[in-house]
């Protein structure tokens, strides 16, 4: 379980950017939206030790974060970043997957394992020659996804995961955040993109200037006029509400609600 409590926390001579955070969360899908500048990437970096509160408490598994260095943290907590490029410098696929587990004092044949439970997990078998930078921009993302999973952790923090790829290569990682979810990881989702938080959330959460402003289900947070933080209203949702037929995830179920109401 990660458990934050009453969190706060301020740059060096700054003010607060977050102020009074609660939250936690377990093996679920949450998604954490919000306008630029809200705090959400301040806050998801507190998950993993690279910022300690200014005040409050981050507990994860029962561990306060104080206590803890980044790399211990990491193996509880992973945190994949917006650019994956930034997280990659090894001249291939295995080595790169390899490094976290290296660190960490595995045995080679250890490492030959995760590696390759990692790359099946991200649907990658077979890369592991490849350099990483001649990927495509959706194998980069689940390669990053690996490098994080290689050191096993239960929760994964993943930063705008679909920015910037085709709709291909959004699917990809669609499907295996999805699989990530099966397996029993707690995934926590920062993104601005409002379909990829109708398709997998489970639950959402909204950061306003520094402040949880709502932590609830993925119906009641699109009843919200979005709008106001920037965020834009699903497609599928205004097409939805046209047709009056109510909260719908998915075309399918808009099909059948829409022939179901005779319309």
């Amino acid at each position: 379980m990660i458990e934050v409590r009453n969190l706060y926390y301020a740059y060096k001579g700054e003010q607060y950017v977050l102020k009074g955070i609660n939250f936690s969360m377990g093996e679920e899908i949450v998604a954490l939206v919000g306008p630029n500048g809200s705090g959400k990437s301040t806050f998801a970096k507190h998950l993993n030790g690279l910022l300690k509160p200014t005040r409050g408490d981050v507990i994860i598994d029962g561990e306060d974060t104080r206590d803890r260095t980044v790399a211990e943290l990491s193996r509880k907590v992973g945190y994949v970043f917006q650019n994956p490029e930034h997280m990659f410098f090894e001249e291939s696929v295995f080595k790169e997957v390899a490094f976290g587990p290296k660190n960490l004092g595995k045995s080679e044949e250890e490492i030959e394992e995760l590696v390759s439970w990692a790359l099946k997990s991200v649907g990658l078998e077979g890369y592991e020659k490849r350099a990483p930078y001649s990927l495509s921009g959706g194998e980069k993302q689940r390669l990053a996804i690996a490098c994080v999973l290689s050191m096993k952790p239960k929760y994964l923090v993943l930063d705008e995961p679909t920015t910037g790829l085709d709709a291909k290569a959004e699917k990809s990682v669609v499907k295996t955040i999805k699989e990530l979810k099966k397996n029993g990881h707690g995934i926590l989702l920062i993104t601005h993109d409002m379909d990829l938080v109708l398709e997998l959330a489970e639950r959402v959460v909204l950061f306003y200037k520094g402040e949880k402003l709502y932590d609830g289900s993925v119906k009641e947070f699109f009843e919200i006029s979005l709008e106001e933080y920037s965020l834009e209203t699903p497609e599928l949702l205004k097409l939805a509400r046209k047709f009056n037929v109510g909260f719908v995830k998915s075309l399918d179920e808009l099909m059948v609600a829409v022939s179901g109401d005779g319309t």
